[in-house]
């Protein structure tokens, strides 16, 4: 990966081979905003929460990465990412849904807003979930 960080502004470039959601995790970030991601992902696993579970869809072939967006914060000790993302297949057809997995394919260039003074917390809730408590810290 290659990185630029500013104050609270980090870039990032993925390369070819690299994956998601475990680089972002790999950044240290224990706070952040995911702004805005572009590039190309193969062997994505997108999932589509039911009520009950997470519904996988499973694209191998390589997609580009239209938009993602999310955030990082911390369950306990576990650095959590949520985020979400719209791709789309040869030809124009758009997916989307929450990212489970990916493997950068060429490349892919992610905008991250590292939060001072706040926390990004996730706690379990009944419906199964991690829900976000947004703490001043």
């Amino acid at each position: 990966m290659i990185k630029a960080e500013h104050g609270s502004e980090l870039m990032v470039r993925f390369r070819d081979g690299e994956t998601f959601p475990d680089g972002l995790i790999d950044l240290g970030v224990e706070s952040g905003v995911i702004v805005n991601g572009v590039g190309m992902l193969r062997d994505l696993e997108l999932g589509y929460w039911d009520g009950e579970n997470y519904v996988i869809e499973r694209i191998p072939e390589p997609v580009e990465l239209l938009s993602l967006q999310g955030n990082i914060g911390k369950k306990d000790e576990e650095t959590i990412v949520h985020a979400h993302v719209a791709v789309a297949k040869k030809g124009g057809a758009a997916y989307g849904g929450h990212i489970l997995r990916a493997t950068v394919h060429n490349t892919a260039e992610v905008f991250i807003y590292k939060l001072d003074g706040i926390r990004l917390v996730r706690r379990m809730e009944e419906t199964g979930l991690a829900g976000l408590y947004p703490e001043v810290s």
